[in-house]
């Protein structure tokens, strides 16, 4: 009598040996058109693309440090939601809305008088740096 803890008949067994049985011939993928197969990550020049954790070699982009990236990144979460056009008067109340600190509102406030369309126009006016290309 078979033992009846298979989850599979003959008839599956069969089956799924018959579809593996030319990865276990090859030792590899068997798609036909290579675009299928994965990419391999032992080969992504030395680190791994999904681990957490690991920084980008030279993580600021051209004409930016790591402290204006820090200090852009920073100013653009305090200003997550603000409707543009704004004033900087609109853009200092926001930020006091939102916890910023005292001299992130205190920045705001000093920006020239006008009305910004968005947060590349605040950012270049408080000398954060510009992005010369992106990645």
């Amino acid at each position: 009598m078979p033992d009846k803890s298979d989850k599979h008949g003959p008839r599956l067994d069969d089956e799924l040996k018959h579809e593996t049985e030319g990865m276990i011939r090859g030792r590899g993928p068997t798609h036909a058109e290579e675009f299928k197969d994965p990419e391999p990550v032992d080969t992504d020049t030395g680190r791994d693309p999904t681990s957490f954790g690991t920084a980008r070699p030279g993580a600021a982009p051209p004409g930016m440090t790591p402290r204006d990236v820090a200090e852009r990144s920073a100013m653009a979460q305090v200003l997550v939601g603000v409707d543009y056009p704004a004033t900087p008067r609109t853009l200092a109340v926001h930020a006091l809305d939102q916890g910023a600190p005292e001299v992130a509102v205190a920045a705001l406030e000093q920006l020239p008088e006008r009305s910004y369309h968005n947060f590349a126009e605040v950012a270049e006016q408080l000398e954060h740096g510009h992005e010369d290309r992106r990645f």
